[in-house]
């Protein structure tokens, strides 16, 4: 069984200015996800399932086409493609969408826009981040150890020091777990960053302090989960219970931690905790650009990737 990778890239990349989905950093123009494709390739997945928005999908499926043609799946099979669209009035017949909402619903409803095509534990990315070679294949283990199961999960965490930005601070989940390593709950943090005096600092979300100090050690949630397809039937319930609470809301979102969340305190699943060593990047404004081709450039000198990359 190869699993399946899902890519969240129907972000309308308003603050970075343009579609950073197809945006080259690579030394010969490749994009983050062409690098986690290879990366998922090497680590045994299969399918690849874009999450792309109508206006762009014929742009994003002729570029796909062209510069995969001929790439394999380590059983030498062709790496097969699928696109399916995110749109605000892809909701439930019995809910009524407010005409005002242009706000998408959020990574959760993303996923579930695949739930006719996806039938085999697969794993959840963003299109915009760098998760590393490790990473895919800690992940990439797990779905093929979950084949025959249902509501088991997982989330690969990244140590947070690994995931800090030189440009300024950050906002990220910190995972919180039991002595299985299952998730017991996701807690957001802002302003997360590193300062004068070494100590990484940020401020809880959840309970309003400002300015404390975080372990640095801790695994943060970088939207990297792993799911068996039971998983779809019981977010869909879960979005209708969203929904009838706040369909007519214009900014709500029905994120993936809270669908997962709803999950576990229900009994419905358990989710593990998986550690990886690898360093996270990406890009959210234009002014991470410049760091994020250094990267790039370093990893391919010291021979992590080839180049050009297909």
């Amino acid at each position: 069984m190869k699993p399946t990778l899902l890519v969240l890239a129907a972000g309308m990349g308003s603050r970075y200015g343009g579609l950073k989905q197809m945006d080259g950093l690579g030394p010969h123009g490749e994009t983050i996800i062409d690098y986690s494709i290879h990366d998922a390739v090497e680590a045994g997945f299969g399918k690849v399932v874009y999450i792309v928005r109508e206006y762009f999908k014929d742009q994003m499926e002729a570029a796909v086409k062209e510069k995969y043609a001929g790439v394999k799946t380590v059983d030498g099979e062709p790496l097969e493609f699928v696109f399916v669209t995110q749109e605000l009035d892809r909701i439930p017949a019995r809910f009524t969408l407010n005409p005002e909402r242009q706000k998408p619903w959020g990574t959760a409803h993303a996923v579930l826009m695949a739930k006719d095509v996806i039938h085999e534990p697969f794993a959840v990315i963003n299109g915009d981040d760098f998760y590393g070679k490790e990473s895919f294949r800690i992940l990439g283990d797990w779905c093929r150890a979950h084949e025959n199961t249902e509501g088991q999960y997982c989330i690969v965490g990244f140590q947070l020091d690994h995931t800090l930005s030189e440009s300024g601070g950050v906002s990220r989940g910190i995972c919180f777990y039991d002595a299985r390593q299952r998730l017991t709950d996701i807690a957001e943090h802002l302003n997360i960053a590193r300062e004068a005096d070494g100590k990484v600092y940020g401020d809880n979300s959840v309970n309003g302090e400002t300015h404390v100090v975080l372990d640095e050690k801790a695994l943060c949630s970088m939207n990297m989960w792993g799911f068996t397809p039971d998983y779809f039937d019981k977010s869909a319930a879960i979005f209708e219970q969203f929904l009838e609470k706040n369909a007519n809301e214009l900014k709500k979102e029905f994120y993936i931690p809270y669908a997962v969340d709803v999950m576990i305190r229900g009994g419905e699943a358990g989710c593990d905790v998986l550690s990886t060593p690898s360093h996270w990047f990406g890009v959210t404004y234009k002014e991470d650009r410049p760091a994020v081709v250094a990267k790039f450039a370093e990893l391919v000198a010291r021979g992590v990737y080839p180049s050009p990359l297909y």
